[in-house]
């Protein structure tokens, strides 16, 4: 592809930071726009940055100026407060691609999530599958979805991307507790046996999905895709896997998954735990999607299992978990302020 410059929308976020230096290895300009500051100072000066809000037209705008391509990837995560779930998923969707039209881009890589599906009843999940959001930030993605696919319809070019929950350097959030006590020498519980199949995605594969749609033909890319590794196993083997790297001789801990549920919903109504419905809910049971139509259609390949994207995670956890901020925070790139579940580790 020749040289173009592309906008990530959350470019400061987690998958904002490695696709923003995965463009700028393939030779592309970047233009991030986030609310957050952008605070990389190995590519910071090699790229435009907008800091700005998705929900202002203003700076949607300002990011756009010159932009061939973009990628939108800005999302308030599920433990933002709902009115700003809301207003961020979806009238920040309908503002970029509102925008992306009038300055007449050829394409807007919109990033969704397999959280469009909720809590499956059977596996693997297939693009074509019903969609199912649970709760806020579930059905803010439903509705974003639909947003994409009425731009389509008035003939813009809108791959949308449904990644399994996505992990590699810079990914904290609620992996930095498996980290954290993984590298403190204690056990790690799971809920219920573990033996439950549940795939998740290394952020580098996503990243070259995210290329192929943005290289591919038209007619090849404007499609709907889910995203995630191609071999995994159970929380049971691929946490496991973290704990051996750790060197302590720990194990995964099982604990009975119905009342540990039960605490989880009372600690997160009482906001003492940063858990919330979706992870809970869905930890316990299968969890996989069919990656066929990617591998198909894109020629999507994933190059990092579960455990290989787990162990890239936590050897960068160690070379920079003294670097970390202090401060938990709610999105993927800082810690998750544990609340009750810290107490819990006394146990393990």
């Amino acid at each position: 592809m020749e040289t173009q410059r592309i906008l990530i929308t959350g470019g400061a976020g987690f998958l904002g930071i490695n696709l923003v230096r995965y463009l700028l290895q393939k030779g592309q300009k970047v233009v991030s726009l986030d609310i957050a500051p952008f605070d990389y100072p190995d590519v910071q000066d090699r790229i435009q940055i907008v800091q700005g809000d998705i929900r202002n037209p203003q700076d949607v705008e300002k990011a756009m100026e010159n932009v061939q391509l973009a990628v939108h990837a800005a999302a308030a995560l599920p433990l933002y407060k709902p009115a700003d779930i809301f207003s961020t998923d979806i009238d920040g969707t309908r503002i970029v691609l509102e925008t992306a039209r009038r300055k007449g881009l050829g394409r807007v890589i919109h990033i969704s999530s397999t959280a469009v599906y909720g809590i499956p009843d059977h596996h693997p999940l297939l693009e074509s599958d019903e969609r199912h959001g649970v709760g806020p930030y579930g059905e803010a993605k439903v509705e974003a979805e639909r947003i994409c696919e009425a731009f389509r319809q008035q003939g813009m070019c809108i791959p949308i991307l449904r990644p399994k929950s996505f992990i590699g350097p810079e990914r904290l959030g609620v992996f930095a507790m498996l980290y954290e006590w993984a590298s403190e020498g204690r056990h790690f519980p799971i809920l219920g046996k573990g033996d439950n199949r549940y795939q998740y995605l290394d952020v580098e594969d996503l990243c070259e999905a995210i290329w192929l749609c943005a290289t591919k033909p038209d007619e090849v890319v404007n499609d709907t895709f889910n995203i995630g590794a191609e071999v995994f196993g159970t929380p049971k083997t691929d946490f496991q896997a973290v704990l051996d790297a750790a060197g302590f001789g720990k194990r995964i801990i099982s604990i009975p998954e119905r009342p540990a549920i039960f605490a989880l919903r009372v600690l997160e109504t009482l906001h003492l735990s940063p858990l919330y419905k979706w992870i809970y809910e869905t930890v316990g049971k299968e969890s996989f999607v069919s990656i066929e139509k990617a591998k198909q259609k894109l020629g999507f390949r994933p190059r990092y299992s579960n455990v290989d994207a787990l162990l890239r995670n936590y050897r960068w956890y160690l070379e920079n978990r003294n670097k970390l901020k202090q401060s938990a925070g709610v999105s993927h790139r800082v810690p998750w302020a544990q609340g009750a579940l810290r107490l819990a580790k006394l146990f393990f």
